[in-house]
Protein backbone atom coordinates (compact mmCIF):
# COMPACT_ATOMS: atom_id res chain seq x y z
CA UNK A 1 0.00 0.00 0.00
CA UNK A 2 1.38 3.47 -0.75
CA UNK A 3 1.73 5.91 1.65
CA UNK A 4 -0.88 7.84 0.38
CA UNK A 5 -3.17 5.07 0.45
CA UNK A 6 -2.21 4.81 3.88
CA UNK A 7 -2.05 8.05 5.28
CA UNK A 8 -5.69 8.38 3.69
CA UNK A 9 -6.91 5.30 5.46
CA UNK A 10 -5.52 6.81 9.33
CA UNK A 11 -7.49 9.61 8.53
CA UNK A 12 -10.49 8.00 7.94
CA UNK A 13 -9.70 5.74 10.98
CA UNK A 14 -9.11 8.80 13.25
CA UNK A 15 -12.38 10.87 11.99
CA UNK A 16 -14.31 7.59 12.90
CA UNK A 17 -12.99 7.27 16.50
CA UNK A 18 -13.66 10.59 17.23
CA UNK A 19 -16.94 10.51 15.98
CA UNK A 20 -17.54 7.74 17.97
CA UNK A 21 -16.44 9.15 21.04
CA UNK A 22 -18.46 11.87 20.34
CA UNK A 23 -21.29 10.21 20.16
CA UNK A 24 -20.56 8.54 23.28
CA UNK A 25 -20.39 11.35 25.55
CA UNK A 26 -23.76 13.02 24.32
CA UNK A 27 -25.38 9.68 25.46
CA UNK A 28 -23.39 9.95 28.73
CA UNK A 29 -24.70 13.73 29.10
CA UNK A 30 -28.08 12.18 28.24
CA UNK A 31 -28.19 9.21 30.63
CA UNK A 32 -26.43 12.12 33.80
CA UNK A 33 -29.42 14.31 32.61
CA UNK A 34 -32.16 12.15 32.89
CA UNK A 35 -30.81 10.76 36.41
CA UNK A 36 -30.49 14.12 37.63
CA UNK A 37 -33.98 14.63 36.93
CA UNK A 38 -35.16 11.35 38.70
CA UNK A 39 -33.26 12.88 41.84
CA UNK A 40 -34.88 15.79 41.49
CA UNK A 41 -38.40 14.31 41.83
CA UNK A 42 -37.43 12.26 44.61
CA UNK A 43 -35.83 14.82 46.68
CA UNK A 44 -38.68 17.24 46.88
CA UNK A 45 -39.00 19.97 48.91
CA UNK A 46 -40.41 18.74 51.83
CA UNK A 47 -44.09 20.51 53.68
CA UNK A 48 -43.53 23.37 56.02
CA UNK A 49 -44.79 21.31 60.18
CA UNK A 50 -47.42 22.94 61.18
CA UNK A 51 -47.23 24.56 64.60
CA UNK A 52 -47.89 22.46 67.30
CA UNK A 53 -51.37 22.50 69.53
CA UNK A 54 -48.71 23.35 72.42
CA UNK A 55 -46.88 25.94 70.48
CA UNK A 56 -49.89 27.95 69.94
CA UNK A 57 -50.77 27.96 73.32
CA UNK A 58 -47.29 29.22 74.77
CA UNK A 59 -45.90 32.97 74.39
CA UNK A 60 -42.40 33.90 74.09
CA UNK A 61 -40.93 36.21 77.04
CA UNK A 62 -37.57 36.84 77.65
CA UNK A 63 -36.66 34.40 74.98
CA UNK A 64 -38.02 31.14 76.72
CA UNK A 65 -41.86 29.84 75.64
CA UNK A 66 -44.55 29.85 78.52
CA UNK A 67 -47.49 27.73 78.56
CA UNK A 68 -50.80 29.27 79.99
CA UNK A 69 -50.75 26.15 81.81
CA UNK A 70 -48.72 27.01 84.15
CA UNK A 71 -50.24 30.38 84.91
CA UNK A 72 -52.24 30.07 87.95
CA UNK A 73 -55.41 31.25 88.20
CA UNK A 74 -56.54 34.77 89.92
CA UNK A 75 -59.05 33.29 92.25
CA UNK A 76 -56.70 30.15 93.30
CA UNK A 77 -53.85 32.84 93.47
CA UNK A 78 -56.40 34.76 95.73
CA UNK A 79 -57.51 31.55 98.02
CA UNK A 80 -53.98 30.26 98.87
CA UNK A 81 -52.52 33.71 100.19
CA UNK A 82 -52.21 33.87 103.91
CA UNK A 83 -54.52 36.67 105.29
CA UNK A 84 -57.28 34.91 102.78
CA UNK A 85 -56.81 31.79 104.78
CA UNK A 86 -56.57 33.53 108.23
CA UNK A 87 -59.97 34.76 108.26
CA UNK A 88 -61.09 31.67 106.35
CA UNK A 89 -60.28 29.81 109.19
CA UNK A 90 -62.02 32.71 111.65
CA UNK A 91 -64.99 32.61 109.92
CA UNK A 92 -65.56 29.05 109.53
CA UNK A 93 -64.67 29.12 113.54
CA UNK A 94 -67.64 31.02 114.03
CA UNK A 95 -69.55 28.96 112.41
CA UNK A 96 -68.89 26.07 114.03
CA UNK A 97 -69.63 27.56 117.66
CA UNK A 98 -73.10 28.59 116.13
CA UNK A 99 -73.50 24.97 115.20
CA UNK A 100 -72.76 23.23 118.38
CA UNK A 101 -74.84 26.51 120.21
CA UNK A 102 -77.79 25.78 117.53
CA UNK A 103 -77.12 21.67 118.58
CA UNK A 104 -77.86 22.56 122.23
CA UNK A 105 -81.23 24.16 121.17
CA UNK A 106 -82.35 21.19 118.96
CA UNK A 107 -81.70 18.82 121.66
CA UNK A 108 -83.79 20.83 123.98
CA UNK A 109 -86.72 20.99 121.72
CA UNK A 110 -86.74 17.17 120.97
CA UNK A 111 -87.46 17.17 124.93
CA UNK A 112 -83.90 15.44 125.64
CA UNK A 113 -82.51 16.40 128.73
CA UNK A 114 -78.30 16.41 128.43
CA UNK A 115 -76.19 18.77 129.89
CA UNK A 116 -75.43 20.04 126.29
CA UNK A 117 -78.65 22.28 127.37
CA UNK A 118 -76.75 24.73 129.13
CA UNK A 119 -74.10 25.07 126.63
CA UNK A 120 -74.79 28.56 125.94
CA UNK A 121 -73.89 29.87 129.40
CA UNK A 122 -70.51 31.80 130.54
CA UNK A 123 -69.95 32.50 133.90
CA UNK A 124 -68.42 35.85 134.70
CA UNK A 125 -65.87 35.40 138.01
CA UNK A 126 -63.86 38.56 139.47
CA UNK A 127 -60.87 39.31 138.45
CA UNK A 128 -61.46 37.01 134.91
CA UNK A 129 -59.20 38.34 131.91
CA UNK A 130 -61.82 37.47 129.58
CA UNK A 131 -64.64 39.56 129.47
CA UNK A 132 -67.12 36.96 127.77
CA UNK A 133 -67.12 34.88 130.55
CA UNK A 134 -66.12 31.29 130.75
CA UNK A 135 -67.71 28.62 130.10
CA UNK A 136 -69.99 26.31 132.71
CA UNK A 137 -67.88 23.19 132.72
CA UNK A 138 -64.95 25.09 133.51
CA UNK A 139 -66.10 26.10 137.15
CA UNK A 140 -68.78 23.02 137.56
CA UNK A 141 -70.48 19.69 136.41
CA UNK A 142 -73.65 18.92 134.63
CA UNK A 143 -75.46 16.26 135.63
CA UNK A 144 -78.86 14.82 134.48
CA UNK A 145 -81.43 12.83 137.72
CA UNK A 146 -84.32 11.28 136.61
CA UNK A 147 -84.21 12.34 132.72
CA UNK A 148 -85.59 15.79 133.76
CA UNK A 149 -83.69 17.44 135.97
CA UNK A 150 -80.13 19.38 135.72
CA UNK A 151 -78.08 19.33 138.20
CA UNK A 152 -75.27 21.92 138.62
CA UNK A 153 -72.26 21.48 141.48
CA UNK A 154 -70.14 23.94 141.19
CA UNK A 155 -65.64 22.80 142.31
CA UNK A 156 -66.00 26.40 144.68
CA UNK A 157 -68.72 27.37 147.08
CA UNK A 158 -67.53 31.02 146.24
CA UNK A 159 -68.62 30.94 142.13
CA UNK A 160 -72.18 29.52 142.90
CA UNK A 161 -73.83 33.08 142.50
CA UNK A 162 -72.20 33.90 139.77
CA UNK A 163 -72.85 30.39 138.07
CA UNK A 164 -76.67 30.59 139.54
CA UNK A 165 -76.46 34.64 137.87
CA UNK A 166 -75.32 33.46 134.71
CA UNK A 167 -78.03 30.87 133.84
CA UNK A 168 -80.42 33.84 134.58
CA UNK A 169 -78.11 36.21 132.08
CA UNK A 170 -78.52 33.10 129.22
CA UNK A 171 -81.72 33.60 128.79
CA UNK A 172 -82.64 30.10 128.26
CA UNK A 173 -86.41 29.73 127.74
CA UNK A 174 -87.73 27.47 130.50
CA UNK A 175 -84.92 27.38 132.25
CA UNK A 176 -85.06 28.21 135.93
CA UNK A 177 -82.26 27.93 138.36
CA UNK A 178 -83.29 26.56 141.56
CA UNK A 179 -80.75 27.35 144.79
CA UNK A 180 -80.09 23.35 146.64
CA UNK A 181 -77.07 24.30 148.67
CA UNK A 182 -73.86 26.06 148.70
CA UNK A 183 -72.52 24.32 146.00
CA UNK A 184 -75.62 22.95 143.82
CA UNK A 185 -78.08 24.11 141.87
CA UNK A 186 -80.85 22.16 140.00
CA UNK A 187 -82.67 23.07 137.13
CA UNK A 188 -85.76 21.06 136.12
CA UNK A 189 -86.67 20.91 132.66
CA UNK A 190 -90.60 20.71 131.39
CA UNK A 191 -91.40 19.05 128.41
CA UNK A 192 -91.22 21.10 125.58
CA UNK A 193 -94.60 22.88 124.40
CA UNK A 194 -94.75 24.40 121.30
CA UNK A 195 -94.56 28.15 122.90
CA UNK A 196 -91.16 25.88 123.74
CA UNK A 197 -89.81 25.06 120.18
CA UNK A 198 -90.97 28.85 118.94
CA UNK A 199 -88.87 30.24 121.52
CA UNK A 200 -86.06 28.22 121.39
CA UNK A 201 -86.01 29.03 117.25
CA UNK A 202 -86.31 32.73 118.21
CA UNK A 203 -83.18 32.11 120.34
CA UNK A 204 -81.85 30.82 117.28
CA UNK A 205 -82.70 33.46 115.31
CA UNK A 206 -81.63 36.20 117.95
CA UNK A 207 -77.62 34.35 117.76
CA UNK A 208 -77.70 34.08 114.30
CA UNK A 209 -77.56 37.83 113.70
CA UNK A 210 -74.68 38.65 115.91
CA UNK A 211 -73.08 35.60 113.57
CA UNK A 212 -74.20 37.63 110.90
CA UNK A 213 -72.28 40.93 112.30
CA UNK A 214 -68.74 38.62 113.27
CA UNK A 215 -68.74 37.12 109.54
CA UNK A 216 -69.52 40.60 108.00
CA UNK A 217 -66.52 42.48 110.13
CA UNK A 218 -64.11 39.33 109.49
CA UNK A 219 -64.46 39.86 105.71
CA UNK A 220 -64.58 43.66 106.15
CA UNK A 221 -61.31 43.37 107.21
CA UNK A 222 -60.24 41.39 104.67
CA UNK A 223 -60.76 43.57 101.88
CA UNK A 224 -59.82 46.42 103.48
CA UNK A 225 -56.25 44.61 104.40
CA UNK A 226 -56.25 43.28 100.76
CA UNK A 227 -57.28 47.03 99.17
CA UNK A 228 -60.39 45.62 97.60
CA UNK A 229 -63.49 47.26 96.90
CA UNK A 230 -66.51 46.31 94.70
CA UNK A 231 -65.24 47.97 91.45
CA UNK A 232 -61.95 45.63 91.85
CA UNK A 233 -60.99 42.89 89.45
CA UNK A 234 -61.03 40.37 92.10
CA UNK A 235 -63.82 41.46 94.34
CA UNK A 236 -65.98 38.79 93.39
CA UNK A 237 -63.50 35.96 94.37
CA UNK A 238 -63.60 37.82 98.02
CA UNK A 239 -67.09 38.26 97.81
CA UNK A 240 -67.31 34.58 97.28
CA UNK A 241 -65.77 33.51 100.91
CA UNK A 242 -68.71 35.74 102.28
CA UNK A 243 -71.61 34.41 100.29
CA UNK A 244 -70.62 30.91 100.90
CA UNK A 245 -70.19 31.61 104.71
CA UNK A 246 -73.43 33.41 104.87
CA UNK A 247 -75.26 30.21 103.10
CA UNK A 248 -73.85 28.15 105.49
CA UNK A 249 -75.23 29.66 108.55
CA UNK A 250 -78.88 29.87 106.69
CA UNK A 251 -78.97 26.36 106.60
CA UNK A 252 -78.17 25.85 109.57
CA UNK A 253 -81.06 28.26 110.71
CA UNK A 254 -83.29 26.26 108.57
CA UNK A 255 -82.29 22.89 109.93
CA UNK A 256 -83.64 23.57 113.23
CA UNK A 257 -86.80 25.77 112.25
CA UNK A 258 -87.48 22.18 110.56
CA UNK A 259 -86.91 20.41 113.81
CA UNK A 260 -89.16 22.96 116.13
CA UNK A 261 -91.84 23.27 113.45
Amino acid sequence: MSAVALLARTRLCTSSALALAQCSGCHAAAIRASLATQQRRFYAKPAKKSKSKEDATSHKKGGKGVSTDDLVPASQRIASSADYKNTESKMQGVLEWYRKEVAALETRATGRVTPAVLSPVRVKLPGATDARGVRLEEVATVGVKDGTTLLVTVFEEHTLKYVEQAIYDAKLPSITPQKVDTRTIKIPIPKPTVETRNALYTTASRQAEDVRVQLRKLHQALLKKADINKHSADFSTYQALNDQCMSELEQILAHLKKSTG
